[in-house]
């Protein structure tokens, strides 16, 4: 394994590289943070160099945020050895840097099952173990959930519980997470809630924004190293925090650097920063604070992908992996086929080689959003606006009404955080946004918290809206041409990964007319009374759909819109068919399927309907396959639902 496990006081990468599995000489008796507090200070170094090279080995098996969780191995270990949990509740912002926290947990053996259908999540969950005290995927939320725990245990009496927000730099951007500090600092000394900046200057993609690059300047300058070592020699020879307190100023309590300012402003405490990789010291400093009231601020300083060279090397790379050779590292995947992403990104770009009113925004998704080319052909078109979905969906408004095309490449299930920005600041002044969907429908092995369900259902709401559901990577060019030649709010939803491989023919400025759909597969004349089945599909089912609609001999309409739909294409449909069924990869409630029963309502068109779609529950993480076998939407699931349809 190409690792650099080389840790202070334990024993050399090479002796921990030899160990292919169990016993480990520490992690392999930890089964619960009651046994990690057994070990002594000493030996807690090696035992974050077996928790990493426990870590690499795992998730090169079943694929996970790797990056992130190597950084934060010392800060889990010295969490759990200080602060007294589950009782003393650990919320970890995004939580896909909490796989060592999950290990001390006592789910060591369940990593093997890791975001594996019917295996453990890939972020803490509730319901998984007491030790997630928190559901976290989104960014942002920690120091929210953190203080109102906080108070919870205030209200209760519970005066002596502590209460830990874990928050990366790049989730601090958030605007959640500044009003939550705002909030914080007006409970002063009645609450003990310690917020944990975990900076590593490396969130999915670059930390972008002010604070970020603030942040950045402070720990890329001499005066860090100075400060961080005058901090040491204060804290290693004090017994406590509370009687430097004594002896000086509330704000000379804080290590001088410019974030002090910062936190100071919200009235929070504010320590460091601090060398986070570095767990004995790590150990003193959390030893230290808890003799203190909160709240307070640790800024600690990490290394995202530590102790795996190249994660290290390549944090974007490793941040999110699939299986992978640990020695040989993650190939890059050859296949000339495009992801939807791709044909985004090279739509935007061709756009805006012809267009200077082009503008795309993303908060935070970047690489995932394949807008890396448009940044370097078009940086003053382009805003990575951090993680603030409200702000960039207000920001592209502001764009729009000063004449520029703004287009908001965005993911589903972070669009959700702009629900009252696209009503409000977009639909209401009926202005020219194009929101570029991505991930819309199931996502896999990020679960719950990444399935991209609602987005049907929520922009079909807005007055005004049109909404596209390409089904393939042709339709999908076309779907941007047309939204992106329109005056009026658009969003086209696509999914994660590849298509069924149409070829990508469109040339730019190509479109095609708003709310008509275009009959895929034709029913079969010959097909008897009782027997016709019409599909309307919505998205990528109408390819999902071929081996279905080839067994039944039915119709297949590809819908093209979830809004407008086409009115003329479902009543003719009703008339020729004795059951319509309509499909879709998003929630049946609400979803482009309602809109078509309300289409035969208003006709009093009476025609049985069997709506396809996710049902009424939050889907699990698992393969792809899996969940849609769980939602009745596989080939097999499909035919016999139909099959029991007609027979009713």
């Amino acid at each position: 394994m190409s690792t650099d496990l080389k840790e202070k006081k334990t024993e050399t990468a090479g002796e921990i590289n030899a160990r292919d599995a169990y016993p480990y000489r520490f992690l392999g008796a930890i089964n619960s943070p009651e046994d990690l507090r057994k070990l002594s200070s000493a030996d807690l170094p090696l035992l974050a160099a077996e928790l990493r090279h426990f870590i690499v080995n795992s998730v090169s098996q079943t694929g996970g945020h790797l990056a992130s969780s190597l950084g934060a191995v010392e800060l889990a270990v010295a969490l759990h050895y200080v602060f007294n949990t589950p009782d003393d509740p650990i919320v970890w912002d995004v939580g896909h840097q909490a796989y060592a926290h999950k290990i001390l947990t006592g789910r060591r053996e369940a990593m093997a099952t890791l975001r594996q259908t019917g295996g453990i999540s890939g972020f803490p969950k509730r319901s998984e173990s007491p030790y997630d005290a928190f559901g976290t995927g989104h960014a942002s939320t920690s120091v929210s959930a953190a203080l109102g725990m906080a108070v919870a245990s205030y209200l209760q009496g519970a005066t002596e519980r502590w209460h830990v927000a874990v928050i990366g730099d790049g989730a601090l951007t958030g605007g959640m997470a500044i009003e939550a500090l705002n909030d914080a600092g007006s409970w002063k000394d009645q609450i003990r809630l310690l917020i944990i900046l975990n900076d590593n200057n490396y969130s999915i993609s670059a930390p972008v924004g002010a604070l970020s690059k603030n942040l950045t300047k402070l720990v890329s300058t001499p005066a860090f190293l100075g400060a961080r070592e005058r901090s040491k020699q204060v804290l290693s020879h004090l017994p406590s925090l509370w009687e430097f307190a004594k002896r000086f100023e509330k704000q000379a309590m804080n290590f001088v650097s410019p974030p002090s300012s910062l936190f100071s402003t919200f009235d929070l405490n504010y320590f460091g920063p601090i060398d986070g990789n570095d767990i004995s010291y790590l150990v003193r400093v959390l030893q230290n604070l808890k003799t203190q009231r909160g709240p307070i601020v640790l800024h600690v300083v990490t290394k995202k992908g530590k102790g795996y060279e190249l994660a290290e090397a390549d944090p974007t790379t490793y941040h999110g992996v699939s299986h992978f050779d640990p020695e040989a590292g993650v190939q890059a995947k050859k296949s000339s086929a495009p992801t939807f992403s791709n044909v985004f990104g090279r739509w935007i770009c061709d756009t805006a080689e012809k267009d200077p009113r082009t503008y795309a925004i993303t908060p935070a998704m970047t690489e995932g959003s394949d807008l890396d080319e448009f940044a370097k052909r078009f940086p003053k078109r382009f805003r990575d606006v951090a993680i603030a979905e409200q702000h960039s969906v207000t920001y592209a408004a502001g764009l729009a009404c000063g004449g520029m095309k703004p287009v908001v490449a965005i993911y589903s299930t972070f669009a959700q955080r702009a629900y009252d920005q696209i009503e409000h600041d977009v639909a209401l002044q009926h202005l020219p946004v194009v929101f570029a969907v991505d991930r819309g429908g199931i996502v896999g092995a990020d679960g719950p918290t990444h399935h991209g369900l609602f987005d049907i259902a929520c922009f079909r709401q807005f007055p005004g809206f049109t909404v596209f559901t390409p089904s393939d990577e042709n339709e999908c060019r076309l779907a941007l041409n047309t939204a992106y030649s329109l005056d009026t709010p658009t969003a086209v939803r696509y999914p994660r990964g590849k298509g069924p491989g149409t070829p990508v023919t469109a040339v730019n400025g190509e479109t095609i007319p708003i709310g008509k759909s275009v009959e895929a597969v034709r029913l079969p004349d010959d097909v008897p009374e009782g027997q016709r089945v019409i599909f309307l599909a919505f998205g990528a089912m109408t390819w999902r759909l071929m081996d279905a609609v080839k067994q039944l001999r039915a119709g297949l309409i590809d819908m093209r819109f979830a809004k407008p739909l086409d009115r003329e294409a479902i009543l003719d449909a009703a008339r020729r068919a004795d059951l319509l069924v309509t499909a879709e990869e998003g929630v049946i409630e609400g979803g482009a399927g309602d809109g078509v029963l309300e289409v035969l309502a208003e006709a009093d068109a009476e025609v049985p309907v069997l709506q396809l779609g996710v049902p009424d529950r939050f889907l699990p993480h698992g393969s792809i396959d899996a969940l849609f076998r769980l939602c009745g939407l596989d080939t097999d699931s499909v035919v016999r639902r139909v099959t029991e349809r007609l027979r009713k």
